[in-house]
């Protein structure tokens, strides 16, 4: 077999990295594919694609027109179509697939959670009362908290929300993590916030909020991930290497 095929959908640091380790032993093609949702992604280590494939049946005609031995879902583990579409893709083709995903955040000593199972149960948890919400969803589904305009919101996000909400009492923050626990403290007392809507989406970039509402005794309403796909999965970028390892010996051993 000749340098194997690896498509790997991206968008997480964990995809950079992979991406990085798998540039470093320079035996197998890497293509990275991004959605193309945020307007400045992060700089790649391997060639990059913007854009979806069109549905599930056009990632798989992707993967067999590319001669593709390997996909890697490596997306976030709240993209749910893209994670569905590529499990569908792989059985569809046969190619073999992997799916990395970071562990969840679990509940400790001190943590104030209620689990919802989306950003409008969410939204609906907040209760009748005003409150200063912390909505650190995303822009994506920012657009919820138009349902319950009695609130104050602080949003933050990446890129601008757009359209702009249509509420009374909203403020924007743009910015991309890491965060520290530090500047999160800082960021929940200068707004006066009580609660916090956040996805359990794992890893430690954002997990900084959670910290901080753990120990200024915040409310975290936290939505559940969807239940995980039938790919095979991993959690770490070692984990990957590794089963990549298995899958391609003859090829993989060189770069060792």
């Amino acid at each position: 077999m000749g340098r194997p095929r690896i498509l790997i959908l991206g968008g997480t640091n964990e995809a950079r990295l992979l991406a990085e380790a798998l540039a470093a032993r320079d035996d197998c093609d890497v293509l990275l594919s991004l959605a193309g949702r945020t307007e400045k992604p992060a700089t790649q280590p391997v060639s990059v694609r913007i854009g979806g494939f069109g549905g599930a049946a056009a990632l798989a005609d992707f993967l067999k027109v590319g001669g593709y031995d390997l996909l890697i879902d490596a997306t976030h583990p709240f993209a749910e179509r893209i994670s569905a579409n590529a499990a569908f893709a792989a059985e569809t083709t046969g190619i073999a697939a992997i799916a990395l995903r970071r562990p969840e955040w679990q509940r400790l000593r001190g943590d104030r959670w209620r689990e919802v199972q989306s950003i409008p149960a969410a939204i609906e948890a907040l209760g009748p009362s005003p409150r200063h919400v912390f909505l650190a969803t995303g822009r994506q589904g920012a657009h919820h908290a138009e349902a319950a305009p009695q609130h104050h919101y602080l949003i933050r996000s990446v890129d601008p929300v757009e359209p702009p909400l249509a509420l009374d009492n909203v403020e924007y923050v743009l910015e991309r993590g890491p965060f520290t626990l530090g500047g999160e403290c800082d960021l929940l007392r200068e707004h006066h916030i009580d609660v916090i809507v956040a996805k359990n989406s794992g890893g430690a970039a954002t997990y900084a909020k959670i910290e901080a509402a753990r120990l200024l005794g915040i409310e975290v309403i936290m939505v559940a991930r969807a239940p995980a796909s039938i790919v095979e999965a991993v959690d770490t970028v070692e984990a990957a290497l590794a089963a990549i390892g298995h899958l391609f010996p003859p090829a993989m051993k060189r770069g060792v």
